[in-house]
């Protein structure tokens, strides 16, 4: 394990039984990420790069190869140490928003913070709102937001926590170019000023030229690992 690594994956493989046999969907997968990298996972629809992502972060277990998080070997620890490792190490954004429709945009940024029972947490999602853009909607739900908007409101939540490494699956993968651009470059200044190390899976290799490492798969396999 390297020592320095934020996050170190070593010879990761996922297979599946299936009807017809097994099915290997990751093979061999190594790479290591120190404080503050980023780097994006790029490929087709069906190389493994969703697959790649979850054993990442320990939401799932690999059939063989290694995890480290942080120092942790995620895959010697047990399932509630897992989500411990998740609520205290780790932030996400997906392709869907996954905001509270009940729930103001502040209140959505905020939830994380509550349920630790930080009493700072309105101010520091008040100030998060406004880095992303959005102090004049506070009050609005999810409905009364545009897709791009409620993609800066799942930003912020991500962030609020002050996570060490955030997972960004295919963040802008609802929205149109234009709308995608400016969520990217939201998203990489909040990771750059917090020292946050980012992975990010995407389809396009527009994104991917925006971080430092780009991580190619193909059919599973790791084709091309560089800058």
């Amino acid at each position: 394990m390297n020592a320095s690594a934020i996050l170190d994956v070593q010879r990761l493989t996922k297979s599946y039984r299936t009807n017809s046999g097994e099915l290997t969907v990751l093979k061999e997968i190594s790479f290591v990420l120190g404080p503050g990298a980023t780097c994006s996972i790029l490929g087709p629809s069906g190389s493994g790069k969703t697959t790649l992502l979850g054993l990442c972060a320990g939401l799932d277990l690999p059939t063989s190869g290694h995890v480290c998080l942080n120092g942790i070997a995620l895959d010697e620890i047990g399932e509630d140490e897992r989500a411990r490792v998740r609520n205290q190490l780790v932030g996400f954004v997906f392709q869907s928003f996954q905001l509270i429709p009940t729930l103001t945009a502040l209140e959505n940024v905020t939830v994380p913070m509550e349920l630790r029972g930080d009493r700072t947490a309105r101010q520091q999602g008040l100030e998060l709102l406004e880095r992303v853009g959005l102090a004049e909607r506070v009050s609005h739900l999810p409905t009364q937001l545009s897709g791009g908007e409620q993609q800066r409101v799942a930003l912020a939540r991500a962030f609020i926590n002050k996570p060490l490494v955030l997972f960004a699956d295919e963040p802008t993968g609802n929205l149109d170019a234009e709308t995608s651009r400016s969520v990217i470059d939201i998203m990489l200044e909040l990771n750059s000023d917090s020292g946050t190390t980012l992975v990010l899976v995407t389809h396009d290799p527009e994104v991917a030229c925006l971080t430092e490492k780009t991580i190619r798969l193909r059919n599973g396999e790791m084709v091309q690992d560089g800058a």
